[in-house]
């Protein structure tokens, strides 16, 4: 043992300098880990892009220190811990459908800086194999961008699936981390995983399809509802005139249906007959979508390139003036 261990000590040291200089790192880790999940909520706000949920967490000392030590055939996997473990700020993206999760990460390619892009659900198919599916995006907000203050020059490992898919890897990962699973009986428990994961596969494509079945089928506006037109009447109503594009988080129908409150606009009829004014092919040939735009942002920008800054200033639109006339100027720009 003696002659190993001036070996190993210089492996050792290094990992403990890391291990400190994270300690040190990580309550100022848990405001950038909170800005980004801010941010991403935004993008996908402004995008019109369906979520569940988004979620961030900080990587503990001690779940650091843990992946830090790892080796491999008495090596470290990795020799520059700091840099190495890119998992440090965590933020996870939950949509409803699998489509949304290549949306979600072409708006990140778009947005921010993509150090790496790893579809693991792509990577076990090609394997001929089911389980594990997750699209995992590592990126980076450039150093000295004024524009996100704190969080310039910081990594964030970001997790996107679907609501089916997170329920499989929950339940997989909290089953293999508490169970004591005889070894005579795993072969079993991986048969069992893998055919979930399969029948998970099965109802993802499904929940696509109803989607679809459904925006297919949304009926025009007949009716005039008079007082105030709500946000499931809205919905109804955007599934049918912008049916090709995708369903947007459930709470922003309420929110633009307050919007359209602000304009005086109460009833469906009195929007479809608005909406005829607005040349839509225009409307995406100047934005330029490069993802399936929601519902409620393609009637977003409608009603911005009729009302202008009218619209900018409605009380609804306080939270993101900036963003709003940064896309007028788009809108106002001749076509090319």
């Amino acid at each position: 043992m003696s002659e190993q261990q001036p070996r190993l000590e210089p492996v050792r040291e290094p990992v403990r300098e890391a291990v400190r200089a994270y300690a040190a790192l990580q309550p100022r880790l848990v405001a950038v880990t909170e800005g980004y999940v801010a941010l991403l909520r935004t993008l996908l706000d402004d995008a019109g892009i369906d979520y569940l949920s988004v979620t961030g967490r900080t990587k503990s000392v001690a779940s650091f220190a843990a992946k830090a030590t790892r080796t491999l055939d008495g090596r470290p996997v990795y020799a520059d811990p700091l840099e190495q473990v890119t998992d440090q700020v965590g933020v996870r993206i939950i949509t409803y459908v699998h489509s949304d999760v290549a949306a979600v990460a072409q708006l990140l390619a778009d947005e921010l800086t993509m150090l790496d892009d790893r579809d693991l659900g792509e990577e076990t198919a090609r394997s001929g194999r089911f389980g594990y599916a997750s699209r995992h995006l590592l990126v980076r907000l450039e150093p000295g961008d004024p524009a996100y203050g704190d969080l310039a020059g910081h990594r964030a490992s970001v997790q996107v699936r679907t609501v089916l898919q997170h329920a499989w890897a929950e339940f997989e990962h909290d089953i293999r981390y508490k169970g004591n699973v005889p070894e005579d009986a795993a072969a079993d428990l991986d048969r069992r995983f893998t055919l979930a994961a399969g029948l998970i596969e099965l109802a993802d494509r499904e929940f696509a399809t109803i989607r679809e079945r459904i925006q297919a089928a949304a009926p025009g506006a007949d009716t005039d509802q008079g007082e105030q037109i709500t946000g499931q009447e809205l919905a109804t109503f955007l599934a049918g005139h912008y049916s090709d594009a995708g369903w947007s988080h459930t709470d922003h129908y309420d929110w633009i249906a307050g919007l359209l409150l602000e304009l005086d606009i109460t009833s469906l009829d009195d929007l479809a007959g608005l909406l005829s004014s607005v040349d839509a092919d225009a409307v995406i040939r100047r934005m330029g979508y490069k993802y399936p735009a929601g519902a409620v942002r393609r009637l977003d920008d409608a009603l911005l390139a009729i009302f202008g800054e009218q619209y900018v200033g409605l009380a609804g639109n306080s939270h993101r003036v900036p963003l709003l006339r940064a896309r007028l100027e788009t809108l106002s720009a001749p076509d090319a």
